[in-house]
């Protein structure tokens, strides 16, 4: 997180200067219709604004770091990791089984919590030496299960994850260091994905857009951290099993049970850490119904806290600033029916013939402007380059109309069903959106378009009644013009980032660059390796003519990704220079080694930095009018990865 305490203080000045203006300078109270619109609109700036200002202020606070990393007690501590299960793919379970027995940690056990009850799973337990349990009953989803598993299992650290997760080799000798000190209660580490989600990946922008998660984990849980109000965020964290204890285990009263639970670790008197190092990396989501799905289930689950003992405003055992600070983490999501407020602002003068905001020419240039421009240009380094201004916006305009319902839903006492994020391909064809996505977007696209049209020379609105309209300045017209041409643009990204690209399966595919041979039987061809995933790669070759030569040269062998490790390959498509195959037969000891390479070995995850816009968003208008096609060779969504040197594993499986 970068800490610029003079823009915060710029920011601050300008926006208390912008509300001064909005107040008293800028609101429609011809008509009680005009009123109304307009203090509305103001009430979704509030809200918005509100969250924002508090972010920065939280920043000013003096840093509380997480101690440097000291060396495990002697006895170390007995860990149990905890895999919860419902009905992931068996081979993505195996992943994170083999990735959990393989950290470099000298007492823990693994244990897989199958809430499905599937025999295979039990098999494969019993082959890779991990504990196996399941429940007849399945009360309180995700957090019952955590429970159960509690009850079976004594060690005195319990770590977490997802089952599609995969821990990095030293994720515990990282983080179980840090409760020598018998206050901490737990650590929380980031989540990082391993694939790009349905945004980066339907519109192709892997290289140039971050995942939303990354201003969470790299501006906001560091502020937290400062303030004892880290966030448990559900996976990849450690806890100590007597908080845990303390507090009577895992909420079951809401399905954000780690929120909830960690706040409870917090009021018990805990000091507790966010470790910002990429320790682990998991799944997002590979559709964008199923992403739409789980950030329903977060907003959901988050306001259902309010309803729990757990709930920040009522715990006892919070410092106001620690309450200040999970009330604000869950009201948040308040913020979303108040950006729908915002989206819609322009159509009440395009439709209606009212503005909701009267603005002059000098407002407009000495007050607006300054306050929104510094924030578009200050937002990527106030983040820690972990995000844009305008880009992200896209995940919140994507699923802004579900999440409004669930948020809404959930207020009025009809909270959401849990509902596990689907963790597998389904389909390999082009399937079409999902309608509850769709069709909001394009409804809203099409009334923009309309109040655009609307707004234009000579036009009256559609819809504007006799004494309706006021006189509207020219500043008034081009601001709500400009505003509702934004808003096109923006709908029209979300909803052509509701086509999901096709593809063949779930395996993740990296960018991951390194000199590599080719072996064959008449000698040894150069090459270098541009993308891998557990069922191929593809490389580079110093020309066209060796790269077709390969088909011709019998069994190929690739070496290089690793010191004495070597795998057959076997091609499968070539273009010019370009060449990709699958693996062929592999020994327990090459997977192993593959899946270090792949999945857990340290500094394996890079941290990106957000590109400046302006180069971006041209590239972003131009994929809404390409033709995304379905992932081929040489035609990948990838996520990049970091080379390092090999490290032979002495306490990794190789069953």
């Amino acid at each position: 997180m970068t800490r610029l305490p003079w823009a915060v203080v710029l920011l601050t000045l300008l926006g208390a200067r912008y509300l001064h203006w909005r107040v008293s300078g800028s609101l429609n109270l011809a008509t009680p219709l005009s009123t109304t619109l307009s203090l509305l609109t103001l009430a979704a700036e509030l809200v918005l604004l509100a969250g924002f200002f508090l972010q920065l202020w939280f920043t000013l606070l003096p840093e509380r770091p997480v101690p440097p990393a000291s060396p495990i007690p002697v006895p170390a501590p007995a860990i149990d990791v905890l895999v919860p299960s419902c009905g992931e793919p068996a081979e993505l379970v195996e992943r994170c089984l083999r990735g959990c027995l393989a950290m470099d940690y000298p007492d823990l056990t693994v244990w897989l919590l199958d809430d499905a009850g599937r025999q295979e799973l039990a098999e494969l337990c019993e082959r890779l030496g991990c504990r196996y349990l399941a429940r007849k009953d399945h009360p309180h989803a995700k957090a019952g299960n955590l429970n159960h598993g509690l009850r079976h299992c004594q060690g005195d650290l319990v770590a977490v994850f997802d089952a599609d997760v995969v821990p990095l080799r030293p994720f515990l000798s990282r983080t179980a260091g840090l409760f020598r000190d018998p206050s901490v209660g737990f650590v929380q580490t980031p989540q990082s994905y391993m694939n790009a989600d349905p945004v980066m990946r339907n519109l192709r922008l892997e290289r140039w857009l971050l995942p939303d998660e990354e201003s969470f984990y790299r501006w906001i849980q560091p502020t937290r951290q400062n303030l004892n109000a880290v966030v448990c965020a559900g996976t990849s964290f450690v806890m100590r099993r007597d908080a845990l204890e303390q507090v009577g285990g895992f909420e079951t009263a809401t399905p954000s049970e780690d929120l909830a639970t960690g706040i409870r670790i917090t009021a018990a008197g805990y000091r507790n850490h966010y470790l910002s190092e990429k320790l682990s990396a998991g799944l997002a989501p590979f559709t964008a119904a199923a992403m739409a799905r789980q950030r329903c289930r977060w907003g959901s689950g988050s306001l259902q806290t309010l309803r729990t003992g757990a709930d920040p405003l009522r715990i006892p055992g919070l410092s106001p600033l620690q309450r200040l600070a999970y009330s604000e983490g869950i009201l948040h999501w308040f913020s979303f029916p108040a950006q729908l407020v915002l989206l819609c602002t322009p159509l009440s003068l395009g439709l209606l013939g009212i503005a909701p905001i009267l603005i002059g020419g000098e407002a407009l240039v000495s007050i607006a402007l300054p306050f929104f421009l510094s924030q578009l240009l200050l937002t990527r380094w106030l983040s820690g380059h972990a995000r844009a201004a305008i880009l992200p916006e896209l995940y919140r305009w994507i699923f802004l109309l579900p999440i409004c319902a669930a948020v809404v839903s959930t207020a009025l006492g009809r909270p959401r069903r849990f509902k596990v994020t689907p963790k597998a391909v389904t389909g390999q064809g082009t399937t079409g959106p999902a309608a509850g996505l769709l069709l909001p977007l394009v409804v809203l696209l099409a009334l923009q378009l309309l109040a655009l049209g609307n707004l234009a020379p000579g036009r009256l609105p559609l819809l504007a009644g006799q004494g309706a309209a006021l006189p509207v300045t020219a500043a008034t017209l081009g601001v709500v013009a400009g505003w509702s041409l934004l808003n096109g643009l923006l709908l029209l990204l979300a909803i052509r980032s509701c086509w999901d690209r096709p593809r063949s399966d779930g395996t993740p595919w990296f960018a991951l660059s390194l000199p590599v041979q080719l072996l064959h039987q008449r000698g040894v061809e150069p090459g270098r390796l541009q993308a891998i995933s557990a069922s191929g790669a593809e490389l580079c070759l110093a020309s066209a003519e060796a790269a077709r030569a390969l088909e011709a040269t019998g069994p190929l062998t690739l070496e290089g990704l690793w010191p004495d490790l070597t795998l057959p390959f076997v091609p499968m498509a070539q273009h010019a220079r370009a060449v990709g195959g699958t693996w062929g037969p592999l020994t327990a000891l090459q997977r192993d080694r593959l899946e270090t390479l792949l999945y857990r070995r340290e500094g394996l995850w890079p941290t990106l930095r957000a590109p400046f816009e302006l180069r971006t968003l041209p590239l972003v208008l131009l994929r809404t009018l390409q033709r995304i096609g379905p992932e081929s060779w040489f035609r990948r969504s990838l996520i990049p990865q970091r080379p390092q040197a090999f490290r032979p594993s002495s306490t990794g499986s190789s069953a």
